[in-house]
């Protein structure tokens, strides 16, 4: 665990007020349990996370959530979001902003090479860790790809603990409810399912970190197409997502992934194992990053037969003195597990004099272990500046990859270590050498945002090294700054003529990476180097589709001052603001409204009206008849007009406000259906009544609808109420 002493300045647990805040706050996500915004606080000047919660689902369990995150707020863990503080005007918690959102959208929009995805998973590893090392454990319960989110470096951090509890005495339908209700089905245990007996316990958290790391490998979703009774039914019996789908190749490191992943969630909660108490978890997940990743770097001595009789053990000793003295010319020579040799232990030793010596004994300075890892890119993982130059003084060569053709240069640029990729590059590491996948040392740093490992390469490289693609999506460097927020990264690409409106191989541009992710400043950026606001996808999507898909309205503000045509239709034929209308984004609609499309007609002939009612969401259809859209357009197929499918969907507000609005009480569809008759087959009295407070014709018969022939509403009512049970009927 890594864990920082307490930052007072920043610990306060403070009760925020919304005047705190400046007045845009935008929406980054929502569910029907509350919402996240990203807001601004005045004084500071400093982004913030506001996670609001529904006041009248999370009555009871907002107070259980604030004294959780209340107890915490004051500890420091690099793997856990901080929280600041709370906002009762808003009932919600003020939280760090992390940039590049949840790790569940990021899996379904870009492609992480394999030492990142392990990186991905030994970070949320840690940060379980530290939740179950808290006395008592503070179980997640909640733990879920949406719920882990990335930093600017694409470093996670695990959000959202707290906001589930198990009371004493609770029940347990009652509790796997709750969970459905907030969409984990995915993650829960067999248990929860079955009449083991007892409360959820760490286990619970292991089976769903599986789950995760099975997401992480094969960036695919678990049991898809699959209804809740199909999920509930799996898990039960056993099955577990398909290993089939994790791709090949793979590094052989993975096999030991899935070895652990196995055993996290094992049909048997008491053979999981535990992020604390027990090696299993840490240590397996150690070992298997150890060649990837520096901070947790070290070689498994007890691997070799007879270390305890070796000078290794004198290494695992750090006896440095003592192992300089023994170790004797044949020692270099000889080749451990794995094809290591004393030289790979010695530097991994970190031990700048002993590496001399075991040089000056005539150690093979490029040899490589069975994955490919030569010592020098042991020296560069581990971040060892004293010991790179000497082992190049004896020849290592820069050039060298390993089993994925990862270079040393590779990695200094995935860890951002300017000074090690300058010491590579003057002894002739070339800047534009690929790996297995075709990603290029400038791809990796300007995905994980280190500028001046960026502007290193590219002094180092041609300018048509700035525009290479990356084979597996064809996607440039701008393309990969610019999705992930990078600024300093875009401005320097763009002032080096790298071309704002190349595509890759989904025909997205920078613009659309930047504008689907919510990056800003980056849209800002790109237009003005003349970024092309109407280029459209594979999927004929433009700019402004997919930044009013994703709720983005300050870009939509941008990109229509811009020359973005709101008109644009997609392949489906839906242009932004149904898109928007479908999603419940009230800010983007007002802001697409006032370019006069807010009567557009998509697929099928449905305007945003029909989508809106489609979706319940009372607030847009408001928003949209504020800025005069038709109540009474009739979409092609059956003539259903906004009333009628808000009847269906038996969504009351909607209809009040169509109402107000002047919809037409009495509009019959091509069988001559009016809302009239579809309120009463649902038996919504309510609507009902409504109405026929507004005019409604309970005498007008269908043709053919509902099975039968000439039904009036009166009719249908009785039907609905009489198949509920109402004694009224």
């Amino acid at each position: 665990i890594l864990m920082d002493c307490p930052d007072q300045s920043l610990g306060q647990f403070t009760d925020f007020k919304k005047g705190d805040f400046e007045a845009n706050w935008n929406k980054l996500a929502e569910s029907k349990f509350g919402h996240v915004y990203q807001v601004k606080l005045k004084l500071l000047r400093e982004q913030y996370a506001m996670k609001t919660f529904d006041t009248i689902l999370c009555t009871n369990n907002y107070r259980k959530i604030i004294d959780e995150v209340s107890k915490i707020a004051k500890l420091k863990c690099k793997y856990i979001i901080s929280v600041h503080g709370i906002c009762s005007e808003a009932s919600a918690v003020v939280m760090e902003h992390m940039s590049n959102g949840s790790l569940n959208s990021l899996l379904a929009s870009m492609s992480f090479m394999w030492p990142k995805k392990f990186q991905m998973i030994q970070e949320t590893a840690m940060g379980m860790n530290f939740l179950h090392s808290m006395k008592p454990p503070l179980l997640h319960l909640n733990l879920k790809t949406s719920n882990i989110l990335l930093d600017d470096h694409l470093h996670v951090k695990i959000a959202d603990f707290g906001l589930i509890h198990w009371d004493e005495g609770m029940d347990k339908n009652e509790f796997m409810e709750y969970l459905i209700a907030r969409g984990n089905i995915r993650y829960i245990p067999p248990e929860i399912f079955t009449n083991c007996p007892g409360p959820p316990g760490p286990a619970f958290d292991v089976y769903s970190f599986g789950i995760v790391m099975w997401e992480i490998l094969s960036q695919k979703k678990p049991y898809p197409g699959c209804s809740v009774p199909a999920v509930i039914l799996q898990v039960s019996q056993g099955k577990r997502p398909c290993l089939e789908f994790l791709p090949a190749p793979r590094p052989s490191d993975c096999d030991q992934m899935i070895s652990v992943m196995k055993q996290c969630w094992n049909q048997d909660h008491s053979k999981r194992p535990q992020f604390v108490e027990t090696r299993i978890i840490y240590q397996s997940l150690r070992t298997i990053f150890s060649l990837f990743f520096n901070k947790h770097f070290c070689f498994d001595f007890t691997d070799d037969q007879n270390v305890e009789d070796s000078v290794l053990s004198l290494l695992t000793k750090k006896d440095f003195g003592s192992f300089r003295q023994s170790v004797k010319r044949e020692d270099v020579c000889m080749q451990f597990s794995g094809q290591k040799s004393l030289l790979h232990y010695t530097v991994a030793s970190g031990d700048l004099e002993s590496v001399k010596h075991v040089l000056s004994l005539g150690a093979e300075v490029n040899s490589a272990t069975a994955k490919g890892y030569t010592p020098l890119i042991i020296a560069v993982l581990q971040r060892f500046h004293d010991i790179i130059p000497l082992l190049l003084e004896h020849g290592a060569s820069v050039t060298h990859g390993d089993e994925d053709q990862w270079t040393a240069l590779h990695f200094a640029a995935q860890n951002g270590d300017d000074r090690i990729a300058r010491i590579l590059l003057d002894k002739g590491a070339s800047p534009n050498g690929r790996e297995k996948s075709g990603w290029m040392p400038l791809h990796l740093a300007s995905q994980n945002g280190h500028e001046s490992v960026v502007r290193l390469l590219i002094s180092r490289s041609s300018e048509e090294d700035v525009v290479e693609r990356e084979e597996e999506h064809g996607r440039t460097p701008i393309h990969l700054a610019s999705f992930y927020g990078h600024l300093n990264i875009v401005k320097l690409l763009l002032t080096l003529k790298a071309d704002p409106n190349g595509t890759d191989l989904a025909l997205s541009t920078p613009l659309h990476l930047s504008a689907e992710r919510g990056q800003n400043r980056v849209v800002r950026h790109l237009l003005k180097f003349g970024a092309n606001t109407n280029a459209t996808d594979k999927k004929g999507c433009t700019p402004l589709h997919l930044a009013a898909l994703w709720g983005h309205a300050g870009i939509c503000r941008q990109l229509l001052l811009n020359g973005a045509n709101p008109e644009s239709k997609n392949l489906q034929g839906w242009t932004p603001i149904h898109l928007a209308a479908l999603k419940g984004h009230e800010a983007v609609v007002v802001q697409l409204s006032q370019g006069g499309c807010v009567n557009s007609r998509g697929q099928n002939g449905w305007t945003p009206l029909h989508l809106a009612c489609h979706q319940n969401q009372p607030d847009v259809v408001e928003k949209l008849l504020a800025a005069e859209a038709n109540p009474n357009t009739a979409e092609d197929s059956n003539g259903w007009t906004p009333l009628h499918i808000a009847c269906i969907g038996v969504c009351f507000p909607c209809v009040l406000k169509l109402l107000s609005y002047q919809a037409d009480v009495n509009a019959v569809n091509s069988e001559k259906v009016t809302p009239l008759h579809l309120a009463a087959k649902q038996g919504c009295e309510a609507i009902v009544k409504a109405l026929l407070m507004n005019g409604a014709d309970g005498t007008i018969a269908t043709l053919s609808a509902f099975g039968s022939f000439g039904i009036l509403p009166t009719s249908l009512a009785i039907l609905s109420m009489a198949k509920k049970g109402n004694p009224r009927s």
